[in-house]
């Protein structure tokens, strides 16, 4: 029998076709959620095999459903997609979550992840092993935090720090003090503007 699975996008585009393309493959999907809190409380509500989740979505990241499963003793099996590799997702392969797949690839590598993850396997897309997909500047963003990571995506959707603290629940000041660690990883000139002018030129690294 095909596992029973959640799905969870905030794009609702990515999400109809992703939901669309899983039904076409015979399986079942339960829900589908627009935001971090939806795609929590569909996982509690119906208690899939597996969930299927963007990383960066608003109210809870992937990554915070995950912890949050597994610390109510949820079996469900996390699969994440993202559009670059990230260290700290990477590294919960095997702990929080047992699938990491590039959105790039989704559609090729959905079903053997399943597979692999319904088995008691971890399942990683090829490219995010080989390191082959990621150019210098992007690789720069394996070294970012999970929190420092949902600054630079709130960033490139031109959200001020205000509105960025009043989004993440924390305050201007500890924004701030993200954006500064942020600058000094990506090796950004620390100009009044120069943050925003990378995000300008890596447009590539946020689209969805």
């Amino acid at each position: 029998m095909n596992p029973t699975i959640v799905i969870a996008d905030d794009h609702p585009i990515l999400l109809t076709g992703t939901k669309a393309f899983l039904e076409s493959k015979r399986y079942t999907v339960l829900g589908t959620a627009l935001d971090g809190n939806d795609a929590y409380n569909e996982i509690v509500k119906h208690n899939p095999d597996i969930a299927i989740l963007d990383f960066d979505m608003p109210k809870l990241n992937g990554l915070e459903i995950a912890a949050q499963c597994q610390q109510k003793g949820l079996q469900v099996k996390i699969i994440i997609l993202t559009l670059f590799k990230q260290e700290a997702i990477f590294q919960e392969v095997g702990n929080t979550i047992s699938g990491y797949i590039l959105k790039e690839d989704a559609l090729q590598e959905i079903e053997d992840c399943i597979k692999a993850v319904v088995s008691g396997k971890t399942f990683v897309s090829k490219k995010i092993e080989s390191g082959i997909h990621f150019s210098t500047d992007s690789e720069k963003l394996t070294d970012l935090t999970v929190a420092e990571a949902k600054i630079l995506r709130y960033l490139a959707k031109n959200f001020s720090s205000s509105q960025i603290a009043d989004e993440l629940f924390i305050s201007k000041r500890t924004v701030e003090k993200h954006r500064s660690n942020i600058i000094k990883k990506l090796e950004i000139p620390p100009t009044q503007n120069g943050l925003l002018l990378w995000v300008q030129k890596h447009p590539e690294l946020f689209k969805k």
